[in-house]
């Protein structure tokens, strides 16, 4: 196997020197990590015995970078350009990752979201070289040994799908890996977590789409959707195996449905250094734009009125991150949750209604809002005129719900109102941005779910800043591995959307913007893990940082060299010939 065939040697920050390299001659282009394609020195070439297998020539990696750059521009499609880079990691990380840096946002969009939603629903007839691992009911009993392989690449990150709830898709069986690969990708383009201290795992309890399991070329089990006990003790074995192999590494729960998503956090909340990054990464990146929005207004969070359209896991978890903040601003949880209103498709969400357990959080009384009692009160038009909302969020996926009078209402309650469209792709964004700025004349703070150009109104400019959770998921994973963090604390998400807000400048806030722009993803990444590590110290769930003996008791400028020294950079490093 080629993880016999390399190795690692760290340096006292836990960050990759040297890496050790057991193989010889072409053997050696195969390992993705190790090899350096036409990078190769002289030297390089002889003492891995490499000679007359490359051409004499020898390309820096710059140079390799603008090479692969036309190569990936001559490519008309975005697929196209998404097997292409795929390809390239798969037969060199350093230069994928060197190529992905020196245009992250363009190709951010190619990597990740939209188009590695192509690459999800058409992953068995596209599918090149395995990568990750993929567990079901025929080999989950030996989920132990099977990590156990891995344990030579020390891993940090694990990013996990059960594939049922990808956004805007649905159940993708086993496709949904792609997921996990494009947002490890992003780990180490924010964190600087190595490709090889991160692992993609498809939990694969079969799926419920008709359409896979009548398709031939599908790869996945093909079963219909585990569930009840036989679900529950699937991912049971699973969250044992990962923490008895890997017991300090971050484990994110990815795209599972909203019944599970909640149950499966909290229930490993304290098993697992853990945390679902549709439900809390969606939180902090739109409480960070929400936090702008109140540096713009010269306004306090706890005199807004929040009102959540769409009560599924992201909505939920925004509703969430939301009551924290307010807590953390000197309200009581009961005081919190009673400026926070949550609608699905039935309406305002109320405590004497029948439905699943995790909206209920938030379910209000109707003798505490008496006009509730009303049942043509509990629609969103109404609601936000008795409730008197100022910040609108839409988590729904239903395109164009915020109609011209709910933004206007919205308006009534504010000078500033603060709307926010999150749902995506483009055509199920609730609202338009230049829709929501004619119908407030220009005074609305906005933020979307999917990018959008510049809007003009009035003469003035709008940017439009896109509330995307890569602002949050890298740096809380750096941050964690920082300070060792124990477990994964509601308020590290909290930290992590001030750090986020922080970010973006007096001219990006005069020009619109409520988040920083994709650009600034490497520094956004670095303060978000200052920030969470320094609260994993302030709540006590801290230790001894697991890659050294540094040690640290609460000082931001050393946390902050800790945390620089253990990013790695898209470079080549030295291989020694063992």
């Amino acid at each position: 196997m080629a993880e016999n065939q390399y190795g690692f040697k760290y340096d006292e920050y836990g960050n990759t020197r040297e890496i050790l390299v057991y193989a010889s001659g072409p053997t050696i282009q195969t390992i993705s990590y190790v090899n350096k394609g036409t990078a190769f020195s002289e030297s390089e070439r002889k003492r891995l015995g490499l000679v007359a297998t490359l051409p004499p020539a020898v390309r820096n990696l710059e140079h390799q970078v603008e090479n692969s750059i036309i190569k990936v521009n001559s490519k008309t499609s975005p697929i196209e350009k998404f097997i292409y880079i795929r390809s390239l990691f798969d037969r060199n990380v350093a230069l994928a990752h060197a190529l992905i840096k020196s245009d992250i946002e363009n190709l951010m969009g190619i990597i990740y979201t939209p188009t590695v939603g192509l690459a999800v629903q058409n992953y068995s007839s596209m599918f090149r070289q395995a990568n990750g691992l993929h567990f079901y009911p025929g080999n989950i009993d030996q989920a132990e040994d099977i990590l156990r392989r891995y344990m030579n690449r020390d891993i940090r990150v694990a990013v996990v799908t059960d594939n049922q709830g990808i956004l805007g898709i649905g159940d993708q069986g086993a496709g949904g890996i792609a997921i996990c690969l494009g947002k490890l990708m992003l780990y180490t383009q924010g964190a600087g977590i190595a490709p090889w201290h991160c692992l993609p795992i498809s939990l694969d309890v079969g799926t419920n789409n008709e359409k896979l399991l009548a398709d031939n070329e599908y790869l996945g089990w093909r079963h219909h959707r585990l569930t009840g006990e036989e679900y529950s003790d699937f991912i049971g074995r699973f969250a044992c195996a990962f923490r008895n192999v890997f017991p300090n590494a971050l484990c994110q729960w990815e795209d599972f449905s909203k019944q599970n998503a909640f149950a499966i956090r909290d229930t490993y909340l304290h098993d697992l250094i853990s945390f679902n990054d549709d439900i809390q990464g969606t939180g902090a990146v739109t409480l960070a734009a929400i936090l702008t929005a109140m540096r713009i207004k010269l306004a306090k969070l706890k005199d807004q009125v929040f009102l959540v359209h769409g009560a599924g896991a992201g909505g939920v978890g925004v509703a969430e991150q939301i009551g924290v903040a307010l807590v953390e601003e000197g309200l009581s949880e009961e005081e919190a949750k009673d400026r926070i209103f949550t609608v699905d498709s039935r309406g305002i969400v109320t405590t004497d209604r029948t439905t699943e357990e995790y909206k209920m959080k938030f379910a209000k009384d109707k003798e505490k809002f008496p006009w509730l009692q009303e049942e043509k009160n509990r629609d969103l038009l109404q609601a936000v005129k008795q409730a008197g909302v100022t910040v609108l969020i839409g988590t729904s996926g239903q395109g164009g719900c915020f109609t011209k009078e709910v933004v206007e209402a919205v308006a009534e309650n504010s000078d500033r109102p603060v709307i926010m469209p999150l749902s995506n792709p483009t055509d199920m964004a609730e609202a338009l941005p230049e829709d929501i700025y004619r119908w407030t004349d220009g005074k609305a703070l906005v933020a979307t779910g999917s990018p959008f150009d510049p809007v003009e109104c009035n003469g003035v400019t709008h940017r439009i800043g896109q509330c995307n959770n890569v602002f949050v998921f890298p740096g809380v994973g750096l941050g964690v591995l920082g300070s060792g963090a124990r477990e994964v604390l509601p308020e590290f998400f909290t930290a992590a959307a001030h750090a986020v807000s922080s970010c973006v400048t007096k001219n990006e806030m005069e020009e619109g913007l409520l988040v920083p722009a994709v650009g600034s993803l490497n520094d956004v990444s670095r303060k978000v893990a200052l920030a969470v590590a320094m609260s994993a110290v302030k709540h006590g769930v801290s230790r001894p940082c697991v890659f050294s003996t540094f040690q640290h008791e609460g000082d931001d400028a050393r946390m902050n060299e800790l945390l620089r020294k253990m990013r790695w950079d898209p470079e080549y490093l030295p291989l020694v010939a063992m």
